[in-house]
């Protein structure tokens, strides 16, 4: 049996009349069709049975037009908030879940406090966006929790360290100290406090684990190891990941490969100023590594569908500017 999930940054969903952020911020009628028309292909393509999405502003909208595509459980944990002086406009978005199986149990995720006090958070700690904390029933009684997640963007582009494979965790941490203690960066220091909140609620789970997320964090970065690696939390000399970038478990296939070629490099899930990241993941636990005796599944594919990124890398409002990430888990009998 094979289950397939997906994550998907739907880039400004709100319904007419609505606005996002200000007045004239707002989809005509004829162009919020055009959008939902290319979400509900979208949709369709990846054929997913489970859908973490992020940037939902109209959750309404959202769950009648996943329920019209076979999805016959919806669930969001917050209310994207209206402007207090303007009620059509909003001003935070929100997270969304969409499952063809069933969800038993939504779960609470909190702050850790150890976390909150290990970065000197000052002030009252809020999540910039609620995170999503589900258990879904499949078949042959099989649960496991999946969490949706949208971290704190750089939005002001402050400074923050690009690191690569070469960089050692002990280099990465190094880097970052300064930074975070003399508030350099204000969206990593919030960052590595929502990670590491959901690191300390992972290692609390007795169920497999796939974490759905827009991390608005590159690879090999410092919030990845937050978010995954005992070693970065329990200060150990070996990378112990918790949970498994999913991309890394499966067997890629390069059909006619350039004789020059040495690797496969790995798919841009969105751009800036025309440079692609990866900055859209799929995490997995333990029970979906093969390489694990007690395992219950394997990662099957790994796909980013990115067309409408290598038509317009900086997407458009019509589309998305983030490319849809799936990975498909074959299970065991």
């Amino acid at each position: 049996m094979t289950l397939r999930f997906a994550t998907f940054n739907l880039f400004q969903f709100c319904a007419p009349p609505y606005s996002y952020y200000t007045k004239k911020e707002k989809f005509s009628q004829e162009e919020w069709n055009e959008k939902t028309l290319w979400i509900k292909n979208q949709i369709e393509k990846l054929n997913c049975d489970v859908i973490g999405f992020q940037e939902v502003f109209s959750k309404e909208a959202l769950e009648e037009l996943i329920k019209e595509l076979g999805f016959k459980y919806f669930i969001t944990v917050d209310d994207a908030k209206t402007s207090k002086t303007h009620p059509n406009i909003y001003t935070t978005t929100t997270l969304a879940l969409a499952s063809k199986y069933p969800i038993k149990k939504v779960s609470q995720v909190k702050a850790n406090g150890y976390s909150l006090k290990k970065y000197n958070f000052k002030g009252t700690f809020r999540f910039s966006r609620i995170p999503i904390k589900a258990l879904i029933e499949f078949p042959n009684n099989l649960e496991i929790t999946v969490y949706v997640n949208h971290f704190k963007s750089n939005r002001l582009n402050e400074f923050e360290y690009i690191f690569t494979e070469k960089d050692t965790l002990k280099t990465k941490k190094e880097k970052v100290k300064e930074a975070l203690e003399k508030d350099y960066s204000p969206a990593l220091k919030q960052r590595l406090c929502e990670t590491s909140s959901l690191y300390y609620d992972f290692k609390r789970t007795k169920t497999p684990i796939i974490c759905l997320c827009d991390l608005n964090d590159k690879e090999y970065s410092l919030s990845i190891d937050a978010l995954t690696n005992r070693a970065y939390h329990e200060g150990l000399d070996k990378n112990f990941n918790l949970l498994h970038d999913a991309y890394y478990l499966y067997d890629k296939k390069v059909y006619n490969p350039h004789p020059e070629q040495k690797e496969i490099k790995r798919t841009p899930t969105s751009y800036y100023q025309s440079y692609g990241n990866v900055i859209d993941y799929i995490f997995v636990s333990k029970e979906f590594d093969k390489r694990y005796k007690n395992y219950l599944g394997k990662i099957n594919s790994y796909e980013v569908f990115d067309k409408h990124l290598q038509e317009n890398r900086d997407g458009s409002l019509s589309k998305s500017d983030h490319a849809p990430v799936v990975c498909e888990l074959l299970l065991k009998d």
